[in-house]
């Protein structure tokens, strides 16, 4: 039988948190492993956090929780629900910042290099080792913060959050402009875009977001150029 969904915002919010900092830190452990590189896989330029974990596990604990009690549906519905996501947050992120974050054009089964067999098939065994073992140790942890703190310490990271994705969108743009002037490959077709790209950099950007901080930060950022992605790291 199905469960009645009763989340509540503030758990919400930490599970965000929580999954946002846990998920950067599994992604980073996993490329060392599957690479022997240590390389950062941060989503934001301040702090431990890759918030495209913390909103994917946030809708698979919201929609799937219901099921907890069959790991068959969450197995299913977490491939598809996981894959929907990853594909949406993809045209979101590429909107916001002009660049994509990840690309599976080098798996064979991919759609649109946007999400792929193996990860969608992750994303069934992660809904099923959340839902069932990660998220029940994180109420119990929730549960020794007292509410009226927690909602305080909230508010703290929420706001900075914010700010530093401000300051991310800034700081990648920065580069982005920096590479562009420099890189003479690249053709800029309208009069509109050549002012845009010209623009140079202003000392708060030098000083905030150096190059060399943003690619550490973002190792794998790409631009478009005649319709092929290239890595800006490769152009530095």
């Amino acid at each position: 039988m199905e469960e009645k969904n009763e989340l509540k915002i503030y758990d919400l919010i930490w599970y965000f948190v929580i999954f946002s900092v846990l998920g950067m830190l599994i992604e980073t452990l996993y490329c060392y492993i599957t690479t022997g590189v240590i390389e950062s896989r941060q989503g934001l330029i301040w702090g431990p956090f890759c918030p495209v974990y913390g909103v994917g596990a946030v809708i698979l604990i919201y929609v799937l929780n219901r099921y907890n009690k069959n790991i068959f549906k969450l197995f299913v519905f977490g491939i598809i629900l996981g894959s929907v996501v990853e594909y949406l947050l993809s045209f979101m992120l590429e909107a916001v910042y002009g660049i994509r974050f990840w690309e599976y054009s080098y798996i064979s089964e991919h759609l649109n290099g946007r999400i792929c067999l193996p990860y969608s098939i992750f994303w069934g065994i992660l809904s099923v080792l959340v839902l069932k073992m990660v998220k029940p140790l994180m109420d119990k942890m929730i549960k020794l913060i007292p509410i009226k703190i927690g909602k305080k310490i909230q508010v703290v990271i929420i706001i900075f959050l914010v700010l530093d994705s401000l300051c991310t969108v800034w700081a990648i743009e920065s580069c982005k402009n920096s590479v562009l002037n420099s890189y003479n490959g690249i053709t800029i077709k309208t009069m509109e875009e050549k002012n845009y790209f010209e623009k140079t950099k202003t000392n708060i950007e030098k000083m905030l977001f150096p190059e060399e901080k943003v690619l550490k930060t973002f190792p794998n950022l790409r631009i478009k150029k005649d319709g092929n992605e290239i890595f800006i790291r490769d152009l530095v």
